[in-house]
């Protein structure tokens, strides 16, 4: 199996490093805005490694097994995706010393971490850009970068015209890693970061780097360090190119996420959606559907219970089809307590660590999916089975199954209550057989037609043999 088998086990938690929580007064610099008051695009906030350490007994508490942290590297921005010293932990994050304590903390709790690489672009003040910007067309690292013409206007308004920029924003040069030169920095990265302990990376706009032998010799040299290495790849389409021994074990699962919120926001019928995300496990080999990074909020999307208009019912029935579906979960810091949230930087607001300012229903739903999850070697590794559309009341279900277990997930997406009979025989369970429902005290008895239950509106069920 060329994927790391604890993927497919994983539940991970995204933490936007800037806004978890901030342990150590001390290493944050004096402008920083006030905890917890609204996000700006250049506002700090002072969140560091020593409050994610802090935080571990209640990401374990929750169940999670694996974090996603956005950047760490210094760089002159909050989110970090500006960077300027690859082999440096941003100083208002902490130290080396925090680095390895966390990863200690972490791995000690049997959580991996992975990190986020961002290898298309630099910010500014990296020392290759810094030079061009200095000595002009007599720099020594002139061809790191695409530069057309002289003098470099790197600071003034508007778009980048005279060298190529991600998307054309100044402030993200993009590298030339057709260089052999850069290629071996970024190498260099990778295997630094890897022997310092890291379970793996998560791929900024990898397909910026439009060059599979780039990404082979990454995942070798990744893989040279660490063989249970992960590599997750932000690809937004689907798109069988990305995934495979040459590139990514997974992808973040954005196609899935935008069916899964169009069926909620009553856009596609049920009979859409379960076309969809069917269509998506075409598209792959199983061990990489079981390691997709399966995300329903981000860094880059507004926040699950905004996007969904503050629906507590949408929100937790979103939740039940992400830990149902093939592919490892990942919960956006704060989704679990129902943070909100707009496009960004609204998205990135600081944790709230008041208690009071929680949603508990929806936080003690996650938990109780994460724990079902981790008791259920078919939501973690079973094949997918469409069970039944209940065209009347436009209801889907389909099945998770294993040689040795079986989990029925049944869906009701609509304002009305439904009273359902689904067809079970192609689980193997026959009549009389007692199924319970995972997340509630029911227990049902198949008939000779299958399974008869009821949903409220925007609810679901999973159902277990």
């Amino acid at each position: 199996m060329s994927v790391p088998d604890w993927v497919q086990d994983a539940v991970f938690y995204q933490i936007f490093p800037d806004r978890f929580f901030n342990a150590d007064p001390g290493n944050a610099p004096t402008n920083l805005q006030p905890w917890g008051a609204e996000p700006t695009e250049r506002g700090f906030q002072g969140g560091d490694l020593k409050g994610i350490t802090a935080k571990l007994d209640y990401l374990a508490d929750l169940g999670i097994n694996a974090l996603y942290l956005n950047p760490i590297f210094a760089s002159t921005a909050n989110h970090r995706y500006h960077t300027t010293d690859y082999f440096k932990i941003d100083p208002t994050l902490g130290s080396m010393e925090d680095f390895h304590a966390l990863l200690k903390s972490a791995h000690d709790r049997q959580i991996r971490v992975i990190l986020d690489g961002v290898f298309n672009h630099s910010g500014r003040g990296f020392f290759a850009f810094a030079d061009i910007l200095d000595n002009g067309s007599m720099s020594r690292y002139l061809d790191w970068y695409h530069v057309h013409h002289f003098p470099v206007d790197a600071y003034s308004e508007g778009p980048a015209t005279n060298y190529e920029a991600w998307w054309g924003i100044k402030d993200l040069p993009k590298f030339n890693t057709g260089n052999p030169a850069v290629r071996s920095y970024i190498m260099q990265v990778a295997r630094y970061w890897m022997e310092q302990g890291i379970d793996g990376w998560r791929l900024d706009v990898p397909g910026e780097i439009d060059d599979d032998p780039f990404w082979a010799e990454f995942r070798e040299t990744v893989r040279s360090v660490n063989p249970d290495a992960y590599l997750a790849g932000e690809i937004w389409e689907a798109d069988p190119r990305w995934v495979g021994d040459q590139h990514f074990d997974g992808l973040m699962h954005y196609p899935f996420r935008g069916s899964l919120l169009n069926l909620l926001k009553e856009e596609i019928s049920s009979a859409d959606f379960a076309n969809q995300i069917e269509s998506y496990l075409e598209l792959y080999a199983e061990e990489n559907n079981l390691a997709m990074f399966l995300t329903i909020g981000s860094h880059d999307t507004r926040r699950l219970l905004t996007a969904l208009d503050g629906n507590l019912q949408k929100v937790k029935l979103a939740f039940l089809l992400q830990f149902a579906y093939p592919g490892a979960p990942s919960i956006y810091y704060g989704d679990e307590i129902g943070l909100q949230g707009g496009k960004d930087p609204l998205n990135r607001a600081a944790f709230p660590w008041d208690e009071s300012k929680w949603d508990h229903s929806i936080h003690d739903f996650v938990r109780g999916l994460i724990s079902a999850r981790h008791q259920s070697e078919a939501l973690c590794r079973g094949k997918f089975i469409r069970a039944a559309i209940d065209q009347t009341h436009t209801v889907s279900a389909f099945g998770r199954t294993t040689a040795d277990a079986q989990v029925l997930v049944v869906f009701n997406p609509t304002h009305e209550a439904a009273r359902l009979m689904i067809p079970v025989d192609h689980l193997g369970w026959k009549t009389g057989k007692i199924v319970e429902n995972i997340l509630t005290p029911e227990k049902y008895t198949v008939s000779d037609a299958g399974i008869e239950l009821t949903l409220e509106p925007w609810d679901g069920a999973l159902i277990k043999n």
